[in-house]
């Protein structure tokens, strides 16, 4: 990722927007840097777009599922015609189509804590943590931080519905979060190593998009479970593309805000 100090090239017109609003700079301080989306569904579909939109070089998205009818209401890349192809290949596609010159690498599998290494071996620039899996939340939050790197976490999305409520801070301030809250027990129980002790108030360095808004119950009322196609959950929360999209774009804002400090652009954009 280059410094502040390299010489930089004006962004070409598709994103000349980037460096109108963030400085001349900017968007070759972006289109330098990776970035890893893991999960790319109701979230993760729109950080990655967010991401490309602002021009970033390389981009890796992890996923195992497939488009599915049911993901049509909330997810970038759900069209009738991508429904049955792997979300890492659909938001690939979409994302080339968007930018050429972006470098994007699909990994079709789930974030596990037996593959987190493996995914990110490439030690990208950030990490966006969009599964809601709270061992591969851990796993990826105790890996980031042991090896320094930038990671952004989601917190739940689903059963929500008004975005003005979407907040971000360290995961040791979120609040109202049952999937954070988990993650943040688990860490200081010692699965983040010796730096957080039990019932720590520390900061943990992550960044956690979350919503101050409480949980919707399901309308299990409005959903026959024996008609629904198999591995659709009636009795989940739903979810709407109001909320989540924002919470894909918060996580994108904060990446690309972290990207820009490190390299001395975001000191000069604020004095």
């Amino acid at each position: 990722m280059p410094n502040s100090s390299e010489n930089t090239q004006h962004a070409p017109r598709a994103f000349s927007g980037v460096d109108r609003l963030l400085g001349n700079g900017a968007f070759s301080v972006i289109k330098h840097s990776s970035a890893t989306v893991i999960g790319v569904g109701g979230v993760g579909s729109w950080a990655a777009e967010a991401l490309a939109r602002h021009g970033i070089g390389h981009i890796t998205l992890v996923d195992l599922d497939s488009v599915a009818e049911s993901n049509i209401n909330r997810q970038i890349h759900a069209l009738q015609e991508s429904i049955g192809r792997p979300k890492v290949d659909a938001m690939a596609e979409r994302i080339r189509a968007i930018n050429p010159e972006c470098c994007v690498t699909g990994i079709e599998d789930f974030a596990t804590p037996d593959n987190v290494v493996e995914v990110l071996a490439s030690r990208p620039d950030v990490v966006i943590d969009c599964t809601d899996q709270t061992s591969a939340k851990v796993a990826l939050a105790r890996h980031c931080l042991t090896e320094r790197l930038s990671l952004f976490m989601a917190g739940a999305a689903g059963g929500r519905t008004d975005p003005t409520r979407i907040r971000h801070a360290d995961l040791a301030d979120a609040q109202g979060d049952a999937l954070l809250a988990r993650v943040r027990s688990l860490l200081r129980k010692g699965d983040g190593g010796s730096r957080f002790s039990a019932g720590a108030k520390s900061r943990f360095d992550i960044v956690a998009v979350y919503s101050a808004e409480p949980m919707r119950r399901p309308q299990t009322d409005v959903c026959d479970a024996t008609a629904a196609p198999q591995g659709l959950s009636c009795a989940g929360y739903g979810s709407s593309v109001c909320v989540t999209a924002p919470f894909g774009f918060a996580l994108a804002a904060c990446a690309i805000e972290d990207l820009l400090a490190r390299s001395g652009r975001l000191a000069t954009l604020q004095s």
